[in-house]
């Protein structure tokens, strides 16, 4: 590699570690006072995680903190637990502990068969809650314990508002929302409202709550209690954290993989978390897990490698030394307001705006997640959706079994496919998806698409008689996108169910009505006539 890749490659990873410190740093602070560890806690957590995890992991540059769904388990374990904070670190170690044991099992395989309407369903429910959790501070009241009592006692909130406080909240909101694209990709919009709307409450003089204490100390060792039976009654509020702590590293891991067209190990992952995640709890920090729009944001700026993940923590302790007068007066009513924009955005709307279209099963369990997210227990919720997705499946199935006639594979059509390879040099290839295309199968199918060499034309023939479920439908539109990516024109057989639900979901427009076929010679003659080299 010559020095003029080298210096590219190191400019691009400062602009992924200036760009993703940049969003870290309002969320930080955000999610360290929503959860009661403080916004220092919030600061230093992101620091020694991202660090940690990012020296130890994978060498693809994968930004790590606290989340929404960690923060709001965090959050609802501090409520429980009367705020107390010894109790909550010796959860975050044994935690730790867990996710760095997962990462020696098979265990982190198991995140691709989970279905996308509980994932959907889950993100959204934590969406919502950290909507409804900051409704309280933006009319500068103190954050309640549940979104169920948050809404029991919004009344008696409105009649008691600050008006300075929803005044700052308001600013913060509109800055947040409105701000341009343009303008968000030089600055986030975070960040923006985060200066603009503190600046402004200063020259105001608003009487408001602010985070007012904000330590530039490096954390000290913590001790957690020893007591086995406190440590035995613990181990619910552990196993939930870790869950959530792995659950989305692993996301984040399949999507940085996915943009960086690289094939991470997730038990590297996890291993590397579980050792930053233990480092966090023992100096009283925020633990976390691998933060998806942290990641995305440095991999769109340029960032290659881990020495992101080093120049993240360095610009987060700059501007904690430098800043820590400013980030005190920080309104807490602003913080909320962030986190109001945080939530909108973990907000699935790619399935969101598909709703009405998707088939019944999917938005019953989306449904079920959901709600159950939202009001009762997160780890149950995505427990209870895996489950009926399952059961659901199997009714499919079992329905499915009851029809005796199923069409034989044609052997011609077989050799003709091996033959039309063999003399176009493997330019044109017909690959068939068999058997049940589902949640269970479509991540796997993916990964069968990764590199096709030397083909032009590929001839994706889906002869199933099930209509797809939105996991598949979205699987399929990632296949598409990852061989147009190396440009392959895609050509699709199907029947004509399946042709017009991927119609109604907008998948074919990215392939062209053009390139659309009831059968397979139909579609292998287009080809033939479409290839612009003699054959020999």
């Amino acid at each position: 590699m010559g020095i003029k890749e080298r210096f590219n490659l190191l400019v691009g990873d400062l602009f992924g570690g200036i760009n993703s410190a940049i969003i870290t740093l309002p969320q930080a602070l955000a999610f360290g006072v929503a959860t009661g560890f403080g916004a220092s806690a919030g600061l230093w957590g992101a620091i020694i995680l991202c660090f940690t995890a990012g020296l130890l992991g994978p060498k693809i540059p994968i930004v790590s903190g606290t989340t929404g769904p960690v923060a709001i388990v965090i959050a609802s374990m501090m409520a429980a637990l009367g705020y107390d904070v010894q109790a909550a670190i010796t959860i975050l170690l044994m935690a730790a502990i867990f996710q760095f044991a997962a990462a020696l099992t098979n265990l982190p395989s198991i995140v691709k068969y989970v279905p996308y309407p509980v994932i959907s369903g889950f993100m959204n429910g934590v969406g919502v809650i950290i909507i409804i959790l900051q409704l309280n501070p933006l009319m500068g009241h103190k954050a309640l314990s549940s979104t169920l009592n948050t809404l029991l006692n919004i009344n008696n909130s409105i009649l008691h508002i600050n008006p300075d406080a929803l005044l700052i909240g308001a600013i913060t909101l509109l800055i947040v929302f409105a701000c341009p694209k343009k303008v968000n990709k030089i600055i986030p919009c975070q960040i923006l409202g985060l200066i603009i709307s503190t600046f402004i409450s200063i020259k105001m003089g608003l009487n408001i709550d602010r985070i007012s204490n904000v330590s530039v100390a490096f954390p000290a060792i913590v001790q957690p209690y020893t007591d086995i039976n406190k440590i035995i009654s613990y181990i619910p509020y552990a196993l939930t954290l870790t869950v959530v702590f792995s659950a989305e590293s692993l996301l984040t891991g399949l999507v940085s993989d996915s943009i960086m067209k690289s094939k991470s190990n997730p038990k590297h992952i996890l291993g590397a978390l579980g050792i930053g995640n233990f480092i966090c709890a023992l100096t009283g920090s925020l633990g976390g897990s691998a933060a998806t729009m942290r990641t995305v944001a440095a991999l769109n700026s340029g960032s290659t490698t881990r020495l992101t993940t080093v120049i993240n923590p360095l610009i987060l302790l700059t501007l904690l030394f430098c800043c820590s007068d400013f980030v005190a007066q920080i309104p807490l009513a602003v913080l909320a307001a962030i986190l109001m924009k945080i939530g909108y955005d973990i907000l699935d709307m790619k399935f969101i705006k598909v709703l009405r279209y998707a088939p019944k099963d999917d938005l019953l369990i989306l449904c079920v997640v959901f709600l159950l997210t939202v009001f009762y227990n997160l780890i149950f919720a995505v427990g209870a959706g895996i489950t009926l997705a399952a059961l659901l499946y199997a009714k499919r199935v079992a329905d499915k079994a009851k029809t005796i006639h199923k069409k034989v594979y044609d052997a011609d059509i077989m050799q003709m496919e091996r033959i039309l390879e063999r003399d176009y040099k493997h330019k044109i290839r017909v690959v068939h998806i068999e058997g049940q295309f589902f949640f269970g199968s479509a991540t796997q199918l993916i990964s069968h698409f990764d590199d096709v060499l030397g083909t032009e034309y590929l001839i994706l023939n889906y002869d199933g008689d099930d209509l797809l479920d939105i996991s598949a439908v979205f699987a399929l539109e990632d296949i598409i996108v990852r061989l147009k990516s190396q440009h392959i024109h895609v050509i699709l057989v199907s029947n004509k169910n399946v042709i017009n639900q991927l119609d109604s979901l907008s998948i074919l427009s990215q392939i062209g009505q053009d390139n659309v076929f009831y059968d397979e010679n139909s579609a292998i003659d287009f080809v033939k006539s479409r290839l612009k080299f003699p054959l020999i």
